[in-house]
């Protein structure tokens, strides 16, 4: 059984008892590749991302998470967007229900190799036409969208 459930837009979803801010990044190759890992947690493909934690700024976070999670190393070159929709849930084993609060930049590789973490069964670049093929929560796809459709201010929602 999976240790994350997301919920969107479902009216049995439990009600949000935490906040937490946390980032992602969308890194893409010169293929038009976009670097996912499938999560341990809950099998889907996502961004590597996560967590804020105290003395550092939310690039800081998703640049160390995209690290741990993915062993490669990037930098923040734009803003895809903010997702704080109250309708995406997402609900922990441990009985913690996050509100959605995911600020998405875009990155570039500088360095590393990549590597799979112990958040993550396998890291790679999927190609638009794979990710078709594999489990993405649809508020993943939201931002893949948003990406493809190559907005000219970030999202905001």
């Amino acid at each position: 059984m999976a240790s994350r459930r997301d919920y969107y837009r479902d009216s049995e979803a439990p009600e949000p008892n935490n906040l937490v801010p946390g980032g992602s990044a969308l890194v893409v190759d010169a293929s038009d590749a976009v670097l996912m890992q499938r999560r341990s947690d809950s099998g889907n493909w996502s961004f590597p991302g996560g967590v804020m934690e105290i003395g550092e700024t939310l690039e800081q976070c998703v640049v160390r998470e995209t690290k741990e999670e993915t062993g490669l190393d990037i930098e923040i070159t734009g803003l895809l967007g903010i997702y704080t929709d109250p309708q995406h849930v997402i609900a922990y084993a441990d009985g913690e229900v996050r509100q959605e609060f995911n600020i998405t930049f875009y990155g570039r590789v500088i360095g590393g190799s990549l590597e799979v973490s112990a958040e993550s069964t396998q890291v790679r670049f999927l190609t638009p036409a794979e990710l078709e093929t594999v489990p993405v929560h649809e508020t993943v796809r939201l931002r893949l969208r948003h990406h493809t459709e190559q907005r000219p201010d970030p999202y905001l929602g």
